[in-house]
């Protein structure tokens, strides 16, 4: 069991990581070429700083909430190695990240995705499909919580039933 905290807690941080990653590639890079199509990412932020908008701020914004994430992954891996938690609640912890990156995903759209809609006078919403990718994830990852934790649970009863009769 201990092999299994371990392969959880490494593999749940990086598929933090990856949608952390994700969520920055999407609200900074393709989210604005996808609604502004034609013009390159540096033609992008360069006419947005023209117009006064904080492109700097927005990129590090973003940034900020794709590292919390990772940040809070690698807290759950650190804890789970120390206290030895068992691989379904580590899983249950790492799943409840990603569940929560939906609202980061939403924040994040907030950042340049709407000074890129207010200094080119287009829609507000996603320009790509990566943001649905992100929500669904999400929602899966939600959904999967419920089941690790009652499998992992059933399974750790009888795990305990076994060796109380031992």
């Amino acid at each position: 069991m201990g092999r299994t905290r371990i392969v959880v807690g490494v593999v749940g941080t990086l598929v933090v990581a990856l949608y952390a990653g994700l969520l920055a590639l999407n609200a900074l890079v393709l989210d604005p070429l996808g609604a502004v199509p034609g013009q390159s990412l540096g033609a992008i932020y360069r006419h947005l700083d023209a117009q006064g908008y904080q492109v700097r701020t927005d990129v590090v914004a973003v940034l900020v909430i794709a590292a919390v994430g990772i940040a809070l992954a690698v807290t759950v891996l650190i804890v789970t190695l120390v206290r030895r938690t068992t691989a379904h609640v580590a899983a249950a912890w790492l799943l409840a990240i990603v569940a929560a990156g939906a609202v980061q995903v939403f924040g994040s759209g907030f950042q340049l995705g709407m000074d890129v809609a207010d200094g080119y006078g287009i829609g507000g919403e996603d320009h790509t499909i990566w943001a649905g990718v992100l929500y669904v994830t999400s929602l899966v990852a939600l959904l999967a919580i419920a089941v690790v934790l009652v499998v992992g649970e059933r399974r750790r009863g009888r795990t305990v039933a076994g060796t109380l009769a031992a």
